[in-house]
């Protein structure tokens, strides 16, 4: 199973579709990957979300991947989680977690891509790429110059989130990245499903050319 398309829910830029619902329609595109995002809900809400969307990419042959919280991701049963600079390092989320659970890490620069590695990680995502409106706090974009110095520096599967589109996704795979992460291309679109499907046959073809 690979990263290639790695779709983030949002339910806000999802216009008000639920976190399950935008999972199914990305998984029917082609997601390689779900994550299950928000910042507002409660454990108890996050949690049933979870349950949704582990049976819908169950189902699909996706992976499931929470953000940021490892007690949701081990109770619902997810394939891994993802974690952010800010949260649970990767090395103890690596120490408690069982075998073949997939830790993912936001990193910003070369060395924080390295020390990830070096934790346990089983990919590394830059975050952000490129400027997004997405996410309130992610600053402006560290770019394809960034991008390659750490695909240079680990060997890890690369991911790149924030601001990715339809229009510069081919650039970000030539420059190395394993897959994309996104929210507004895929689940801020009128048909989710079209839009995956879309964004997916391009990061194929955008590897073939790679080759």
């Amino acid at each position: 199973m690979g990263y290639d398309l790695y779709v983030i829910t949002d339910e806000e830029i999802g216009r008000g579709r639920s976190h399950a619902e935008l999972a199914r329609r990305a998984a029917a595109g082609g997601a390689d990957v779900i994550q299950l995002r928000d910042k507002r809900l409660s454990g108890r809400d996050l949690f049933q979300a979870a349950v949704a969307i582990r049976g819908i990419t169950a189902d699909a042959g996706a992976l499931f991947i929470v953000n940021d919280r490892l007690d949701v991701a081990f109770a619902a049963g997810a394939d891994g989680v993802h974690l952010g600079e800010n949260d649970l390092p990767v090395g103890e989320a690596r120490r408690i977690a069982p075998p073949g659970f997939i830790i993912g890490a936001s990193v910003s620069s070369v060395a924080t891509a390295v020390r990830a590695a070096a934790e346990g990680a089983d990919y590394v995502a830059l975050s952000p790429t490129f400027a997004t409106a997405s996410k309130d706090d992610a600053g402006p974009g560290y770019g394809l110059t960034m991008l390659a110095e750490i695909r240079a520096a680990v060997s890890l599967p690369l991911v790149a989130i924030g601001g990715i589109t339809m229009a510069n996704v081919a650039g970000v795979i030539a420059t190395g990245a394993d897959g994309v992460a996104v929210i507004s291309a895929v689940v801020g679109e009128d048909d989710v499903t079209a839009a995956a499907r879309d964004l997916r046959a391009r990061i194929t073809a955008a590897k073939a050319g790679r080759r």
